[in-house]
């Protein structure tokens, strides 16, 4: 198995109460602690603009702004965003700034890239919010001309919702042939279907029945398509709650729901009875969580992802987790 790992942006409310002009510090000091442990293959940030489950005033950092920042702040660890939502720029656009985020990094970029979901942002930001047949056609034609982008140097498409004719990509991303693409969602009838077609990685549900459906759709579809299952690594996102006993790992959940309650409210119970689900994988002893993530490598999870919601104020839970939980899976 291989591990990313998400760096705090804001958006899970997991900035606050820190000053705006220490964020970048904040998030940079955590690339700076993974690109320096190789254990960690990847950083990782969210493409939102406000904050979740319900807006607010707190920060909320915009993904490629940051992934260029890292691309110059760091000098190993690989790049992605989870996931870029297609609609939310110009998919030629999106391709030069990937590019352009590629070179400055030296070749470590990814492209996680998704069709959208978020209604309150979208309308808030005047993106309207369309069917989700359209955002997810707005993905299909957008991967089509980013891959021809990356692979010829020039793309041109006719689509329902795109038009490029004859547009330029100079220089090309130094990753040959492309930066490679991380189709994110678990759409049975069109997102794993363009994952079958396009992706190199896949990122849906973590949880082992719902893994082990989305697998086998995927499975299917690239059977029909003839495009090979086995080379696409298949990979989930897992939120980590880490101690030696339940009671060490309650007093870490309540303090999470002492810090966001005052900004969610009602909606906190929910939030933090996230991690006290039967599918939180990464939540428990590390024996505990190294036996269900074992289990998940068996069903075929190449990658994992790991958001730790107390990074932004102390690095312990990360640092347990490369020496107790990382070693026994890799």
């Amino acid at each position: 198995m291989r591990f990313g790992l998400f760096v705090p942006q804001g958006w899970r409310h997991d900035l606050v109460g820190i000053d705006p002009a220490e964020h970048w510090a904040v998030m940079n000091g955590l690339a700076q602690h993974a690109d320096a442990n190789e254990q960690w293959e990847s950083i990782w940030v969210y493409d939102h603009f406000h904050t979740v489950p319900i807006p607010s005033d707190q920060a909320t950092h915009e993904a490629w702004s940051l992934i260029s920042g890292f691309a110059a702040a760091t000098k190993r660890v690989r790049l992605g965003q989870m996931c870029t939502c297609m609609s939310y720029r110009n998919p030629g656009y999106l391709a030069k700034v990937a590019t352009t985020a590629d070179i400055i990094s030296g070749g470590r970029v990814e492209m996680g890239i998704g069709g959208g979901w978020y209604e309150h942002e979208w309308r808030a930001y005047g993106y309207g919010f369309p069917p989700i047949g359209e955002r997810l056609g707005r993905l299909r034609e957008g991967v089509e001309i980013m891959k021809q982008a990356w692979t010829t140097g020039t793309a041109t498409l006719d689509g329902k919702y795109y038009q490029v004719d004859g547009a330029l990509f100079y220089p090309q991303p130094l990753q040959k042939p492309g930066i490679p693409f991380w189709i994110s969602g678990g759409g049975e009838q069109v997102t794993l279907k363009i994952a079958a077609q396009y992706a190199q990685y896949t990122n849906f549900a973590g949880d082992p029945e719902g893994f082990a459906r989305k697998s086998a759709i995927l499975k299917d579809h690239c059977e029909k398509l003839g495009t090979d299952f086995d080379a696409i690594v298949r990979s989930a996102n897992y939120n980590v709650i880490i101690g030696d006993s339940q009671a060490d790992i309650d007093a870490q959940l309540d303090a999470l729901d002492a810090r966001v309650r005052p900004y969610l409210g009602e909606k906190t119970d929910a939030f933090v009875g996230e991690y006290r689900s039967e599918n939180a994988l990464a939540v428990g002893t590390p024996e505990q969580i190294v036996e269900k993530l074992q289990k998940q490598a068996e069903a075929g999870l190449g990658y994992a992802i790991f958001y730790f919601p107390n990074a932004a104020y102390s690095t312990d839970a990360i640092e347990r987790f490369e020496k107790d939980v990382l070693p026994q899976l890799s």
